[in-house]
């Protein structure tokens, strides 16, 4: 069995369902019910006996880009586990990328930023790189820039609120940095925080980094910890956008790329492209009634 659930501009759902369902049909891949789902009347559900996984989505980008979507093999339920990406997942912005113009050098790292979550670089030597550069700024830029940079994006509290309100727990795994991580996860309400540290002397950053790298392998491995500490047969939902979320965004149950670049759109199961955060819950069946705020 294979459901998809997708949300996207109402006149393109009236539109183009139809095709979509012909489409799939032409391509073996027989639909055996298509409907709103109740209380959430913007999220259609489309449910298949057969067929690909990859083609259906496909399939569906191409009547109703942009779109949000989940397809699974059976259906969605309420995770017990949600581990989540934080740049340009949980906020808006790159940290070290912002924290960078405070030094006068955002072009120069945000390219090596942008190559690497494109996965056209080695995350941790593009790391290094990248901090390395940063030597000699004083670490009261980090207070500055969390003050007048950093946001969280449309969402994203409601998320984390309505998700830790059904019993689930919150992770927040980062490629970038506790002294950023720290106070977003007290922001956003996560429970546990795993990152990276800068090396601080001084009261200015040294150019390097405290302990080992929070890699994609870190990444999966915190999300298959915490499940195996839940129990057996529980559903994860990981959130991510690069390069170095993808094997985080495999394993989980629902992996959801958030407007992601498209080596970790391509390897989720999910992705959001249309609407904000609170997409997932409608994903998930969450009906906005039962939202926490």
């Amino acid at each position: 069995m294979l459901i998809a659930r997708l949300i996207a501009e109402k006149a393109s759902l009236e539109s183009q369902l139809d095709a979509a369902i012909a489409a799939l049909e032409g391509e073996g891949m027989a639909v055996a019910m298509a409907r709103l789902l109740e209380g959430d009347g913007d999220v259609v559900q489309i449910s298949l006996p057969v067929g690909d996984p990859a083609r259906l989505r496909a399939l569906l980008d191409a009547h109703f880009s942009p779109s949000d979507m989940l397809v699974t093999d059976h259906e969605p339920r309420v995770p017990q586990l949600f581990v989540s990406d934080m740049d340009s997942t949980m906020i808006g912005q790159e940290c070290i990328d912002e924290l960078a113009d405070y030094a006068g050098l955002k072009d120069k790292i945000a390219d090596i930023t942008e190559r690497a979550m494109q996965g056209e670089l080695d995350f941790e030597s593009a790391l290094r790189e990248r901090v390395g550069l940063l030597e000699g700024l004083s670490e009261g830029a980090i207070s500055q820039c969390l003050a007048e940079r950093i946001r969280p994006v449309e969402g994203a509290r409601t998320l984390v609120a309505t998700l830790r309100a059904q019993g689930c727990r919150t992770v927040l795994v980062t490629g970038g940095f506790h002294h950023f991580a720290d106070p977003v996860a007290e922001m956003l309400g996560f429970e546990r925080v795993v990152g990276n540290r800068l090396d601080v002397s001084g009261g200015t950053l040294t150019g390097g980094l405290v302990g080992a790298i929070t890699d994609s392998s870190v990444k999966q491995k915190v999300l298959e910890e915490e499940a195996a500490g839940l129990g057996a047969g529980i559903a994860s939902l990981a959130t991510g956008d690069g390069a170095n979320d993808i094997p985080m965004l495999e394993v989980a149950t629902y992996g959801v790329a958030y407007r992601a670049k498209p080596k970790a759109r391509a390897a989720a199961n999910g992705s959001i492209d249309f609407g904000d955060l609170t997409s997932v819950l409608k994903l998930l069946g969450i009906p906005e009634s039962d939202w926490a705020s």
